[in-house]
């Protein structure tokens, strides 16, 4: 017996960990000027996104999801992507990576956007624990209906 919901929550929260696990990343690295070395010299951070899609996204599938609603469909990670926004600049001669004319290249992320993406993530991840555990409810008073008659 296959249950669905519990492949479609259990996709859903493995989605949302990850997405929570690069917004943290995002967040560390936030000030972060010598993240990776591109042509021989150090880059700063980039922004990282998660991309999310439906588990089943050919018509011919999700057709035969509403034909025979046998599977689960759920979610998955399409794919993590840089932001390409461009990076901050900042007059700072001061600073190690100041080029010439004093200015640093900072990460393109801005930490605001990456709250609200954060807490979208465990609203997320949140809901989806929720329709797991009344899943698992549902399955035990199932269980209690067919043991008591």
């Amino acid at each position: 017996m296959k249950l669905a919901g519990f492949d479609i929550s259990a996709s859903g929260l493995t989605a949302q960990r990850l997405r929570m696990d690069v917004i943290a990343a995002n967040i560390a690295n936030a000030e972060s000027t010598r993240a990776q070395y591109a042509d021989g010299k150090s880059v700063p951070y980039r922004r990282k996104e998660v991309l999310l899609s439906p588990a089943s996204n050919s018509f011919r599938n999700l057709l035969n999801e509403k034909l025979n609603p046998s599977g689960a469909q759920g979610v998955r990670v399409t794919a993590i992507k840089e932001d390409p926004t461009p990076f901050k600049t900042v007059y700072n001669p001061a600073h190690p990576d100041a080029d010439a004319d004093g200015m640093v290249s900072l990460p393109n992320v801005d930490l605001l956007k990456e709250m609200v993406d954060m807490i979208s993530a465990t609203r997320s991840y949140e809901a989806n624990v929720t329709a797991l555990n009344a899943s698992k409810a549902m399955f035990m008073k199932s269980l209690e209906i067919g043991r008591g008659s």
